[in-house]
């Protein structure tokens, strides 16, 4: 015959307690987690980046670009000029070379470019041969710019990842560090270019 264990009732209380203890550790964050999606409470209203970020899945083609397909996919730091190329224009197509130069060893897997609806004036259009050699320049429909409700007026800066999917997008006032930190955090958590 098999003698049958009976547990105390505190014995069993407490082997309960602890079950329930388990589950709650397991169980209990995910709760929490799903309820702040939810809610949206506990939401951190901090950011690392200081530019405007793009989440929409927006490519190049949203701009009205059509930029050939590069045999080496690259970071890209792309000036948009819908209006043409003015004074705050050639102030981020400058910026854009600086941040590129400041990127240091890591320069090759970023490039600069600038699409301009407008033709460049003559000795702006010489200057840039003369002096960014490696700037990349594309045609930038204003049609399909303009009928874009989610893009800003003006000459805007934007990175463009080697997908050519637009990341992060500045101002003509955008600060060249926070630019260049911005692009060093992404250029180091990436798998890609």
């Amino acid at each position: 015959m098999n003698p049958t264990y009976k547990a105390a009732p505190a014995q069993r209380r407490r082997g309960r307690l602890q079950l329930l203890l388990i589950l709650a550790v397991v169980i209990g964050p995910m709760l929490l987690a799903g309820a702040m999606y939810r809610f949206g409470f506990w939401v951190p209203e901090t950011r690392t980046y200081d530019g405007a970020l793009v989440a929409t899945g927006q490519g190049r083609d949203a701009l009205g670009i059509t930029a050939p397909v590069a045999a080496e996919p690259r970071w890209e730091l792309l000036v948009t000029a819908p209006d043409g190329c003015a004074e705050d224009c050639q102030q981020l197509v400058y910026l854009a070379r600086q941040i590129n130069i400041g990127l240091a060893r890591e320069a090759g897997r970023a490039g600069h470019a600038i699409a301009s609806a407008a033709p460049l004036a003559a000795e702006y259009d010489q200057r840039l041969q003369r002096e960014y050699p490696q700037l990349q320049r594309y045609r930038l429909d204003p049609a399909v710019y303009g009928a874009n409700p989610d893009l800003p007026d003006g000459v805007q800066l934007w990175i463009v990842d080697p997908h050519g999917n637009l990341v992060l997008r500045y101002d003509a006032k955008a600060k060249g560090k926070a630019i260049l930190d911005d692009l060093k955090y992404l250029l180091k958590i990436s798998q890609i270019g």
